[in-house]
């Protein structure tokens, strides 16, 4: 019994450090093609891609903001598709 239940707690704590690496945030630099405030998404083209990114708004945007910044090098922070944030390439 002693054996069942130590495995048991080994492979409990397999599982929780295998979720431990969610939260990776990903940088994406390219242009703002598109601001779509109906589906609340973005389409940024990024450079050396065919197809564009399409990402999720989230309420941290300010989409009056983004509308500013259509046809501008951006550089956005994502993280599973849903923007963290927006912000103009600097030259």
């Amino acid at each position: 019994m002693k054996y069942i239940l130590t495995i048991v707690t080994a492979l409990g704590l397999m599982v929780g450090a295998a979720q431990a690496g969610c939260g990776k945030k990903v940088t994406v630099n390219g242009t703002l093609k598109a601001v779509d405030t109906a589906k609340k998404q973005i389409t940024v083209q990024v450079a050396g891609k065919k197809k564009p990114a399409r990402l999720k708004l989230t309420p941290k945007v300010k989409v009056g903001d983004l509308q500013k910044l259509k046809g501008k090098a951006v550089t956005v922070i994502h993280e599973h598709n849903k923007v963290e944030s927006v912000k103009a390439k600097k030259a």
